[in-house]
């Protein structure tokens, strides 16, 4: 197996202090995060890092700066204590034919959602992805993106910590695999407590997040 599932778009990497998670990726990697822009009307803002290729690390936490919104803020990060590595997010050759192939394997990754943000230098970016209730509650499961006529956020020049490897693990990995495969990707798992970890290649030596 890949040690870099096919088609990672993202990783997300969940903070309830999205400062203080930037800082301390900063302090093991000597690595500083962009700033990535504002989810309005969500209550959150990230950062940025490039992983390889057209795939990037997503920090994300509350935004200070907006009123707190109608509903829970993405990745139930007001009920974090701690930054942890939440999900994944897969970009597919035809995101709409994922979808119907997965249904057809017996997994309803959900329908997909137009969303957007606007970066720091007031490009609109619009995209759309699977979201919300249908994701597997493990996160093990990426969702899936589609960035459209869109920028990728990789065309931005982030600064750059190169992805070495991920891999999750679950009380019962064979019950995940399936649904992973469905999606057309790969993820190496483990039997264990449900969660993610990567590796990324720093100016400090590798450096293991989970």
């Amino acid at each position: 197996m890949n040690a870099i599932p096919p088609f990672l778009d993202h990783l997300v990497l969940a903070a309830p202090d999205l400062a203080a998670a930037v800082a301390e990726f900063t302090r093991r990697t000597g690595v500083a995060p962009a700033p990535g822009g504002v989810h309005v009307g969500r209550g959150t803002r990230n950062h940025l890092v490039a992983l390889g290729d057209r795939s990037y690390l997503e920090i994300i936490g509350p935004d200070p700066e907006q009123c707190a919104p109608g509903g829970p803020r993405p990745f139930e990060v007001d009920g974090l204590t701690t930054a942890r590595t939440l999900t994944w997010a897969i970009a597919p050759p035809d995101l709409d034919a994922a979808i119907a192939a997965a249904r057809d394997q017996g997994y309803d990754p959900g329908p997909a959602t137009p969303m957007s943000r606007r970066r720091p230098d007031g490009t609109l970016l619009r995209w759309r992805l699977t979201d919300g209730e249908d994701a597997h509650p493990s996160g093990l499961v990426p969702f899936l993106i589609d960035w459209g006529d869109a920028p990728h956020p990789t065309a931005a020049d982030l600064p750059r910590t190169p992805l070495l490897t991920m891999s999750g693990s679950a009380p019962d990995p064979d019950g995940i695999r399936p649904l992973v495969r469905s999606l057309g990707t790969e993820l190496a798992l483990t039997t264990g407590p449900v969660g993610l970890s990567f590796t990324v290649d720093t100016p400090r030596g590798p450096v293991t997040f989970g």
